[in-house]
């Protein structure tokens, strides 16, 4: 049997640590908005709040990662230890830290303290890994830029230390975290917690000239129509782009089978839904790989459901073989669901379900129910109103109502098909695929 690697989830509220922890995850990461790189939707900038999720990890035999990860300036190193020393107090099992400075602040402060290395520190080499590991890290999360081989070779020149990869979630149009972009367009600095997401907004390509020195592309950002910027190229490309969402659950496998020690999804501003989906995908992802089973396609399907600005395997596969085109086009991309509502209560006389409305529904239409020990396909053939009075549609977001659906445990999330789920097609049977 191979090591079972760690599971680790974000979240940015009580809410979202409840869901990654029934849906599967071992442990979670949070972080404060003052020394972490999400400065907005974050509910543990509040003491109690943190207590609360630390308490409800350690009950629940989990674990709980705070967030240290900005790249701080002068101010916040004079105010951080006197800040965190309660937070310390509640006893976090790992600090998630980049800068130097705090790391070596933290140390001697608080010598019994794990510290995981942050992806910020862009660890992309076994010489690196040693240096940190001479300085009292545990764990190193290395770099989004490294491909299987490079991973690799840091487990073999550093075998003694603990390394976390990023699996699935949102890429930086620069080295992991150092992206100058949200400071440039908004002058709102990505590397102190408020990146504004700028390489994901709308843009347009015009034509235009540039003082009179020959013909330029420029750029036209949707809430700016007449701040038209000039698109610049160097030797390495241009790098105002929008990236597509790192995918690798196909590959959990393998960075299993190299000893990878945890496996970490991006996203502590997203919704409880996202880690639900995410979670269960990746855990039955990491149980097959460690019992030796054959990875099952139909995790692709399930994710591909999930909102996303199109899926990549990042920087792990410089040239993907026939195996992974294979994974590409041999399953189906049908069975698209949106995120409907979340269960909030069941009323054992009627056996009805308290459902909060999220996006619009239907009697008629197929939803998926999911839970933490399996999702139920059903569809809608009754739902009321709060004073129990039928009704046919489910507006959206900010109205109740209840549901007859089946339910195996409290919580569940509630999905609706966009497109009828279809069976998976086995590798080869794929006759749209044109090559």
């Amino acid at each position: 049997m191979n090591k079972i690697p760690e599971l680790l989830a974000p979240a940015g509220s009580l809410n979202m640590l409840r869901t990654a922890f029934d849906f599967g995850a071992d442990a979670i990461y949070a972080g404060q908005p003052r020394y972490s790189l999400r400065v907005r939707n974050n509910d543990f900038g509040k003491i109690a709040v943190l207590k609360q999720g630390i308490d409800t990890a350690h009950d629940m035999g989990k674990k709980f990662y705070l967030v240290s990860n900005l790249l701080p300036h002068g101010g916040k190193t004079r105010t951080y230890i006197k800040d965190m020393d309660p937070v310390i107090a509640l006893k976090p099992d790992a600090l998630i830290m980049s800068d130097p400075g705090l790391i070596m602040m933290a140390r001697e402060a608080w010598p019994d303290m794990p510290i995981h290395l942050s992806v910020q520190a862009n660890t992309v080499n076994g010489a690196s890994a040693k240096f940190w590991r001479s300085v009292g890290i545990s764990r190193v999360i290395l770099s989004r830029e490294l491909s299987f081989d490079e991973i690799e070779e840091v487990r073999q020149d550093c075998p003694e230390m603990e390394l976390e990869v990023f699996v699935h979630g949102a890429l930086c149009i620069a080295y992991s975290g150092r992206c100058l972009l949200s400071g440039y367009m908004s002058h709102r600095d990505s590397n102190q917690g408020a990146c504004t997401n700028a390489c994901r907004w709308d843009y347009k390509v015009k034509p235009g000239q540039q003082n009179g020195s020959g013909d330029v592309v420029l750029l036209q950002e949707a809430r700016r129509p007449d701040d038209l910027m000039p698109m610049e190229e160097d030797e390495h490309g241009t790098y105002i782009m929008n990236s597509k969402d790192l995918r690798a659950v196909e590959h959990i496998e393998r960075l299993t089978k190299m000893g990878v020690d945890s496996f970490k999804i991006e996203g502590r501003t997203k919704s409880p839904y996202y880690v639900s989906r995410t979670v269960q995908a990746y855990r039955a992802a990491i149980n097959d790989a460690v019992a030796g089973r054959p990875f099952n396609t139909a995790l692709l399907g399930q994710l591909e459901g999930l909102a996303n600005r199109g899926y990549t395997d990042g920087f792990y596969e410089r040239h993907h073989d026939k195996e992974y085109q294979l994974y590409m086009r041999g399953h189906s991309l049908s069975g698209r669901s949106l995120y409907v509502g979340e269960t909030l209560d069941i009323d054992s006389a009627s056996g009805r379900v308290k459902v909060d409305v999220k996006n619009r529904f239907s009697v008629g239409d197929k939803l998926e129910v999911i839970e933490p020990n399996g999702n139920t396909d059903v569809v809608l053939t009754e739902m009321w109103n709060m004073n129990g009075e039928p009704i046919d549609v489910a507006p959206g977001s900010g109205h109740f109502v209840w549901l007859k659906i089946p339910m195996n445990s409290k919580h569940a999330f509630i999905a609706r098909y966009t497109q009828e789920p279809a069976p998976v097609e086995t590798a080869g049977s794929c006759a749209t695929c044109g090559e």
